[in-house]
């Protein structure tokens, strides 16, 4: 069946799109080549006329984990010249064969089983060499009845992808509403304000207002003070940076709302010189960006005085020190999801002086307008990004009456529990449609197709 079999390029590739465009596995995208983040080799490497790709050549991707080898598509000519890396084996078939047809069959669960017979595993790799792929044996139906088969899969998952598009549509629409709603309620935009209610006769005159709540907060904080020595003062605030809050809010850094706590730090060769237990605890993998994801909680070996220290209580806001870019500052609120928890070095814990601040409301605005203030004030490396405890306390955090933040947390989570709702149903559906194509192809590869 393969008349010619190669390996792809190992050369260094760039992003200078004046070189060779080079396919790479995460081109190959539900058996098609998507051309997106082309990467590109020097135009005068030597040895890149003989990696060219021709037309119908087949691409199939040799080693990554187990869910990923094997993925297979054809390459039509476009872009030309092109190359493949060298994890993709470009694969030349005989003329009797046709190649979107031996991809759409091993892209099958026919060739998924093959894949799974013959791959070997390497240390969190898997690999198919050119020596298995030339050894595939396929059931083949004569090059017309192929065409025929082909045609017919194609007309369907055109149709299935249109689909799979228009649902992709929503799910960025549905993430479109989520930002709005949460800028909304952080800028004083989503329901009535206090002061407005109060001038068209739907509220009293008096309410407390974000400065009135933010008095208190501070009575409150200088009364509970805990640190040693003299009682040290809120981080300053630079208002000029800050546009005008809503009539009746406030601005304040989050030192003046919250005592703000650093973790336990993992370190094997600790020693205890006190009896010591295991007791659960939160990484960065557990606090995500409005949610805590609690599919593997790990545990730490540490002494009851520690346990006690760091435990978390429902309503305390937890901050990712950092990590990847994306997860500076990122967080969300504890609401008491395991009887028993700490927190490890790298999660700061923000724990707010009075319950009349709302904790989930702080969280939005941190996750949203939050994120700049991270970037800004985080230490940067290479794709790695870290922010402080005392750049933490600096985060400025708009307080709005308490009346208010009742209604503002209410409508919020009125309107995100519809937007979570139809999230489930798009993504129950896309998982319906990854189940269609995979049908379509059973039955391609059983003659029930045509």
């Amino acid at each position: 069946m393969v008349d010619d079999l190669q390996y792809g390029t190992s050369a260094r590739t760039s992003e200078d799109s004046s070189g060779i465009p080079v396919l790479r596995m995460g081109n190959i995208k539900d058996g098609s080549l998507v051309l997106d983040s082309l990467k590109y080799l020097p135009s005068s490497h030597e040895e890149f006329p003989s990696q060219f790709l021709r037309d119908g050549d087949l691409l199939f991707n040799r080693t990554n984990s187990a869910e990923l080898v094997g993925k297979s598509a054809v390459y039509r000519g476009n872009p030309s010249p092109c190359s493949c890396a060298s994890y993709l084996i470009r694969a030349r078939l005989r003329a009797e064969y046709l190649p979107e047809f031996l991809a759409h069959y091993i892209n099958s669960t026919f060739g998924r089983a093959w894949v799974s017979s013959v791959v070997s595993q390497q240390v969190g790799q898997a690999n198919v060499n050119g020596t298995k792929l030339k050894a595939l044996s396929v059931p083949v139906p004569p090059l017309p009845e192929q065409r025929q088969i082909v045609a017919e899969i194609e007309k369907q998952f055109t149709r299935l992808e249109a689909g799979v598009a228009a649902l992709r549509r929503v799910q960025a629409n549905l993430k479109r509403y989520r930002a709005a709603v949460l800028k909304a309620a952080c800028e004083g935009r989503l329901v009535p304000t206090e002061a407005e209610l109060a001038k068209t006769g739907k509220r009293k005159s008096t309410f407390e207002s974000g400065e009135a709540l933010l008095a208190r907060i501070l009575t409150e904080r200088r009364k509970n003070w805990k640190g040693r020595g003299k009682y040290e003062e809120p981080s300053a605030l630079d208002i000029a940076k800050l546009l005008p809050p809503p009539e009746g809010w406030v601005w304040a850094t989050l030192d003046s709302l919250a005592e703000i706590k650093g973790g336990i730090t993992k370190d094997q060769n600790r020693k205890h010189t006190a009896p010591a237990r295991s007791v659960p605890y939160l990484r960065v993998a557990n606090v995500q960006r409005g949610y805590i994801d609690l599919t593997e909680v790990k545990e730490i070996v540490t002494t009851e005085n520690e346990i006690q220290e760091l435990a978390l209580k429902p309503g305390d806001i937890l901050f990712n020190e950092g990590g990847d870019r994306d997860k500076l500052g990122r967080g969300w609120v504890w609401n008491g999801e395991l009887p028993e928890c700490i927190h490890q070095n790298h999660v700061f814990r923000a724990r707010l002086h009075i319950g009349a601040m709302n904790p989930k409301l702080l969280s939005w605005y941190a996750n949203t307008f939050g994120q700049k203030f991270f970037f800004d004030e985080g230490k940067h490396t290479t794709n790695l990004a870290s922010i402080s405890m005392t750049k933490l306390k600096g985060l400025p955090v708009p307080i709005p009456p308490p009346s208010e933040q009742t209604r503002i947390v209410a409508e919020v989570e009125r309107r995100l529990s519809v937007v979570e709702e139809l999230e489930a149903v798009v993504a129950a559906n896309l998982q319906r449609a990854t189940r269609l194509r995979q049908s379509i192809l059973q039955k391609a590869f059983t003659g029930e197709l045509v």
